[in-house]
């Protein structure tokens, strides 16, 4: 079971997280808004600027890793339709990013609209990955 998954699948659902997150994180789009709450002040930090290529890394390393687990849930669920990874991918958000999610914002006092953001983004990579290792065999 370890290695029974296609690993262009994971591969792609690995790309897609990080260009959903590309867009998603745009400052037209969700990025203003969650860099404010977030308290990030981008316009002098060349440190992170500097070190963007290794976090784009370690995001796509964490990418891969997500979806290679999805694909092995995927799997043991028996998700083949698009119908069935929506609910595959629904339910992986729900049960797994929901709670961490949450916790920022009982917890670290986060700004509810920062959470939502961070949801709705892992919400539809969740569901997009879901879709790519269940359908693409």
């Amino acid at each position: 079971m370890f290695f029974d998954v296609n690993i262009w699948t994971v591969f792609a659902g690995g790309i897609a997280a990080v260009v959903i997150g590309f867009i998603w994180y745009l400052p037209a789009i969700f990025g203003s808004t969650w860099l404010r709450l977030a308290g990030i002040d981008t316009a002098d930090d060349e440190d992170t600027k500097n070190k963007m290529p290794q976090l784009v890394l370690s995001a796509f390393i964490a990418a891969l890793i997500l979806s290679w687990v999805m694909s092995q849930f995927a799997l043991v669920w028996g998700a083949v339709t698009v119908g069935s990874a929506l609910e595959l991918g629904f339910w992986i958000w729900l049960g797994f990013m929901g709670p961490i999610l949450l916790s920022s914002v009982l917890w670290e006092r986060k700004h509810v609209t920062y959470a939502a953001i961070n949801a709705g983004y892992w919400l539809v990579t969740t569901l997009s990955i879901a879709i790519i290792v269940s359908l693409w065999k």
